[in-house]
C-alpha cells in the first residue's frame, strides 16, 4: 500500500488516522451537551468515555478546581502531603466497603491498575523475590492500556502487536448468564495462595457491556478469598454510583483486598487515579530496608486541583437529588428495555444501575464490527454521541440527564435499528 499521510496534526487514540482530514471540534461543553464549531448540538449519551458525572462545566466543579489553582496547584507528592488529598481519602472511607483503606494516587484508570498489579505482586514476593504468582482475568475484560494492564486482560486487535511481551495470565470465562458454572469450575482448578483475580465487578465495559448478577459474583470471590488468593477490583468504570450503588463492590459481603478507581472519581473534570489496598497489604511494605517499599509513584500523583474536583464530585454525589437522577435513569431504562425487547434487530437488553445495552443480531462481534462505524456517523447525525463496542449499542449517560434528553437518544438507537432493518431486508 503507497504511503498515505495527512495535514491533522493530532494523533488520536483508538482511532484510525487513514485519510483523516478533520474531525469534529468542540468548541464548549455544557450540561449533557457538546458544541461543535460547525454550531451543531450534540448529547453526550455515553459520558465522555464514561467520566462525566454531573454534566459539563458543572459550576460547582469549576468553583472548586478554580479557587484550588489560587491556593496550591500542585507539590511534590513524595514526602510533602496536603489537606485536599487527606479529606478526599477520609470522605471516600464512608462510601467503600467496610474496612481499613489506605489510598495511592496516579493519573487515571490503566495506572491505576498498574499501581494495584505491582501492589500485589510484590506483597506477594515480600519475602521471596522468586515466589510463583498467577494472575487470574474474565474473558472480555479490560484494564487499561499500559502493559501490565493490558497483560491482565484479555488478548484482542488492541494488544496483538505486543502479546509476546505480556506475563502470562489465567482467563477464565465471566459468570454470565449462562456461564456461571463453567467461571466457578475454571476458577477452582487454579486459585490457590498465589493467585490474584482482577474483575470488573457487575459489568465488563469494553466487553460490550456484560452483566453479572451479585450472586454470582460471590461465589466467583468467595473461591479466591477461600483459596488464599487476592482479589483487585477494578472500579474504575463501575465506581460512584454507575451500578446504582456508590461502588459495585458493596454488592458482595466478600471484600476486595485492592479497587481501582478512576474516570468518574473528579466528576469526569480532570485526569486523576486511586489504588485503594488493605491495612495488611500497606503494613506488609513497612520496613526498615527502602527497597522493601513502595518504589512506584507520578510526576502529578495526589495533584491537589483533581483533589478539588473529586471533593465537589462528592458534595454532590452526596446530594440526595443525584440518587434520584439514578434511580429514575434506571426506571427508564428498565422500560425501555421491554420495548427494545420485542425488536426484530436486538438479541438481548440488559440493564444495571444507569448503563444500559443491547446486542445487535450480528455473527461477527468484536470492537471492529463493520456495524460498528455506520452506527456511530449515524447516531451523530440525529445529534447524539453513542460510540458503539462493536455491535453492542450502549448508553452510560450524566446522571442530570432528564428525562427528554434520555429519550432523545433512546429515540435514535430505535431509528438506528429500523435503518438497519431496512438494509437488512
Amino acid at each position: 500500500m503507497a504511503k498515505v499521510t495527512n495535514k491533522y496534526p493530532v494523533w488520536h487514540p483508538f482511532s484510525q488516522m487513514f485519510g483523516v482530514e478533520s474531525i469534529p471540534t468542540v468548541v464548549k461543553a455544557e450540561g449533557v451537551w457538546l458544541h461543535t464549531e460547525d454550531g451543531k448540538k450534540l448529547y453526550d449519551a455515553i459520558s465522555s468515555w464514561w467520566v462525566n458525572l454531573h454534566g459539563h462545566s458543572n459550576p460547582k466543579i469549576a468553583e472548586a478546581v478554580y479557587k484550588q489553582m489560587l491556593n496550591l496547584e500542585h507539590v511534590i507528592f513524595a514526602g510533602f502531603t496536603h489537606q485536599p488529598a487527606i479529606e478526599l481519602c477520609e470522605r471516600l472511607d464512608k462510601y467503600l466497603p467496610k474496612r481499613d483503606w489506605k489510598y495511592f494516587f496516579s493519573d487515571n484508570g490503566s495506572t491505576a491498575v498498574e499501581v494495584a498489579l505491582k501492589m500485589a505482586i510484590q506483597y506477594m514476593r515480600q519475602g521471596d523475590l522468586k515466589r510463583k504468582v498467577n494472575v487470574v482475568a474474565l474473558d472480555g475484560s479490560y484494564h487499561g492500556d499500559t502493559f501490565g494492564a493490558m497483560s491482565a486482560a484479555t488478548r484482542s486487535v488492541f494488544t496483538d502487536p505486543w502479546d509476546d511481551l505480556f506475563f502470562d495470565v489465567t482467563i477464565i470465562p465471566p459468570p454470565s448468564p449462562g456461564n456461571e458454572l463453567a467461571c466457578f469450575n475454571q476458577l477452582k482448578e487454579v486459585a490457590d495462595e498465589s493467585t490474584i483475580l482482577i474483575y470488573e465487578p457487575l459489568v465488563l465495559g469494553a466487553a460490550g457491556m456484560v452483566m453479572y448478577s451479585p450472586e454470582a459474583m460471590e461465589e466467583m470471590l468467595s473461591i479466591v478469598h477461600h483459596a488464599g488468593g487476592m482479589l483487585i477490583a477494578d472500579e474504575v468504570m463501575t465506581g460512584f454510583g454507575r451500578t446504582g450503588q456508590w461502588f459495585a463492590s458493596n454488592a458482595t459481603k466478600i471484600l476486595p483486598d485492592l479497587m481501582c478507581l478512576s474516570k468518574g472519581l473528579t466528576g469526569g473534570a480532570l485526569p486523576m487515579a486511586l489504588t485503594i489496598c488493605k491495612q495488611e497489604l500497606y503494613d506488609s511494605f513497612l520496613h526498615p530496608e527502602f527497597e522493601k517499599g513502595f518504589l512506584h509513584g507520578h510526576s502529578f500523583t495526589g495533584n491537589p486541583v483533581g483533589c478539588a474536583a473529586a471533593l465537589a464530585s462528592l458534595d454532590l454525589m452526596e446530594d440526595p437529588e443525584t440518587w434520584r437522577q439514578i434511580e429514575a435513569m434506571n426506571s427508564f431504562f428498565m422500560a425501555q428495555k421491554a420495548v427494545l425487547e420485542q425488536h426484530e434487530m436486538v438479541k438481548d437488553v440488559r440493564v444495571c444501575g444507569g448503563i444500559i445495552a443491547l446486542d445487535i443480531e450480528e455473527e461477527n462481534k468484536g470492537y471492529i464490527h463493520p456495524l460498528r462505524n455506520k452506527m456511530y456517523d449515524a447516531f451523530l447525525e440525529k445529534g447524539v454521541l453513542i460510540r458503539p463496542l462493536g455491535n453492542v449499542v450502549y448508553l452510560l449517560p450524566p446522571y442530570t440527564s432528564s428525562k427528554e434528553e434520555l429519550s432523545l437518544a433512546m429515540d435514535a438507537i430505535k431509528e438506528v435499528l429500523n435503518e438497519l432493518m431496512e438494509v437488512v431486508s
